[in-house]
């Protein structure tokens, strides 16, 4: 049987981890692999007990998941960053030389650099393929973050790195097709026959989880939260940073201008107040929302109320790489989405699919125009939900899209010499 150690530079409890990493190490042991995790955990001593770690791990184990963990060191920054990916490498090199590792398969660039300094300590004959995970553009993240300076120190120092890691991986993950043209233009390789495997697979969702999302929670939810028949928009996830929260209040401020009764469900991890007094500001009152953070097992619920959502993610270079995993739990909800273009392949899926609104620019005109563009596909509820679902299936599954491209992927990799 083969063997694997993902490698992620989070914390086991992280809702990424939880949602993304695991169920996709679960969908690899479908495909005969033995998987095993390496994460980062912050604060370790706090966040830990002995108790709870030994439990943690003897449940993993029960699913056939060997967690292994080191502590992240978050201050200061480079240096800590440093510290962690040669406590990394040395793991890594312990490991190797004990057991057999068939793959590495490194979620980003940190782990990458761990996964490749790792395996020059070990034997031709034992040293496993390096899967890099790219996931998003990070160099380019921190430089439209504002982080790091354009053509900055660091900012041309992390792409030496890592066109050093291009050369080393054995194959690749990218979240977007965009992508996948940006880094991987195979017009100009000269030799076709000896491209590295790349997969694109977007962020997928475990459409099981919402197949609670129907009539029945729809009616408990709209009489708990008392919506008789409003016209409810819904947002899940952070605001801040990459994710537009005066964007998105503008934005529900032209629907409550066009639909007196427009009500915002805004279910979010952020502090209420980022995006409370903004929609206070644009007419809606204590009774017009709710902002609230709820258990990932609710979420489906809450959104079966809704009947539509919205998705604004600041468009810059990086998030060409993006794939927004509230898109594919909007559409397993059957919502259709308003969403703005320059984000990953967003564009393309909602236009082909006829799944939602995209607007180009984020003014007062473009929300009216996506309001009565929104109403007008909602002429056909039924089928609009019918739509959204099925591209939910075909573009976001767990199980047929993410799980069966890692799949082919670690058979690529595992066949070649």
């Amino acid at each position: 049987m083969a063997r694997s150690l993902y490698i992620c530079y989070f914390g086991l409890r992280e809702p990424l981890v939880q949602t993304q990493v695991l169920p996709y190490l679960r969908e690899l042991q479908k495909g005969g692999v033995e998987v095993s995790i390496l994460t980062f955990e912050p604060n370790p001593r706090e966040r830990w007990t002995p108790e709870s770690i030994a439990e943690q791990k003897e449940k993993l184990a029960a699913e056939g998941i060997e967690w292994n963990h080191l502590t992240y060191h978050k201050r200061p920054s480079a240096p800590a960053t440093v510290f962690d990916i040669i406590n990394g490498v040395f793991f890594l090199r312990r490991k190797l030389r004990r057991e057999k590792i068939d793959i590495l398969h490194a979620r980003v660039h940190v782990p990458a650099v761990m996964a490749a300094l790792a395996r020059k300590f070990v034997s031709q004959q034992k040293k496993p393929k390096l899967l890099f995970d790219i996931r998003g553009f990070f160099p380019e993240e921190y430089v439209d973050a504002g982080v790091w300076p354009a053509d900055g120190l660091i900012y041309r120092a992390v792409k030496r790195i890592e066109r050093w890691l291009f050369r080393e991986a054995d194959g690749f993950v990218v979240l977007t097709e965009r992508a996948r043209e940006i880094l991987f233009d195979e017009n100009n390789q000269e030799q076709t026959e000896n491209l590295k495997p790349v997969e694109v697979i977007p962020c997928c969702v475990d459409l099981k989880r919402f197949e609670s999302a129907g009539v029945e929670s729809r009616t408990r939810i709209r009489k708990e939260l008392r919506l008789a028949e409003r016209f409810v928009c819904a947002y899940i996830g952070a605001f801040g940073g990459w994710y537009l929260t005066k964007e998105t209040a503008d934005f529900l401020g032209a629907l409550k201008t066009e639909r007196a009764d427009a009500y915002a469900l805004i279910l979010t991890q952020s502090e209420p107040s980022a995006i409370r007094e903004l929609l206070l500001e644009r007419g809606y009152g204590a009774s017009d929302y709710l902002i609230a953070k709820v258990a990932p097992e609710e979420i489906p619920e809450y959104l079966s109320a809704a009947d539509v959502a919205v998705s604004f993610i600041k468009p810059c270079y990086s998030k060409q790489a993006s794939s927004p995993t509230k898109n594919a739990e909007y559409l397993a909800c059957g919502l259709p989405i308003i969403a703005n273009d320059g984000v990953g392949d967003t564009t393309e899926q909602i236009e082909n699919d006829s799944i939602g609104v995209i607007i180009r620019d984020f003014s007062d005109d473009a929300y009216m125009r996506a309001i009565d563009q929104i109403f007008e596909l909602l002429d056909g509820r039924d089928e609009l939900g019918a739509r959204c679902r099925e591209s939910a299936r075909q573009r976001f599954d767990l199980e047929t899209v993410g799980g069966l491209r890692y799949r082919r992927l670690y058979k690529t990799l595992l066949e070649r010499k």
